[in-house]
């Protein structure tokens, strides 16, 4: 193995996509904001996901061990029925929308997801579950854009969609100055 092609960790965490129409819908309604907040810094549309456990950096030999107790959980649960709705923000940085739907099946995948990753003797952050899907942050003393944009989308409801595959995700955060990219390492079927 080149260890220069093979990171010692990989930062990863474990989260459901919306599919792209239900992407798109929100897209759309987010394409004003997009021209006028142009210096705010938009999260890829390809990459928005809703995180269910963020496990952080990882030695690379851990994230093997995740792949059968995820698939198996993955197994167990029918897809909830969700929704992008309304939006926020976290520390006046943050731009999310928030979820709605089938929440109690949502939160139950999301308990079961952190006590599998526990079994697998990683540990996790006790923080509980604020289901949301981050859209952009703002610069440090911009205090006004993402509660501006979060305002213009306090009515949108999306339309409703199983979430079809839990994804086993990989990210390049803090691995240099770029944008951050996600990837999957593996997705399986809910259901």
């Amino acid at each position: 193995m080149n260890e220069q092609t093979q990171p010692a960790t990989v930062r990863v965490f474990i989260a459901l996509a919306p599919p792209d129409d239900a992407k798109d819908e929100l897209a759309g309604e987010l394409r004003p904001a997009y021209d006028t907040h142009p210096h705010v810094r938009w999260n890829r549309i390809e990459d928005w996901h809703i995180t269910l456990a963020f496990l952080g950096e990882l030695p690379a030999e851990t994230v093997p061990l995740l792949r059968r107790p995820l698939a198996a959980l993955a197994a167990d649960h029918q897809p909830p029925r969700l929704a992008l709705r309304g939006s926020g923000t976290f520390d006046d940085r943050v731009l999310w929308s928030g979820i709605d739907g089938d929440l109690d099946a949502l939160h139950m995948l999301a308990a079961d997801v952190r006590t599998a990753v526990k079994s697998c003797g990683v540990a996790l952050e006790g923080r509980p579950l604020c289901p949301h899907l981050t859209l952009a942050r703002v610069r440090r003393g911009d205090l006004t854009s993402a509660a501006e944009i979060a305002e213009g989308l306090a009515g949108f409801t999306g339309r409703r969609w199983p979430a079809e595959r839990l994804h086993l995700v990989g990210s390049n955060a803090g691995r240099g100055r770029g944008p951050i990219h996600y990837r999957d390492i593996e997705a399986w079927p809910l259901g």
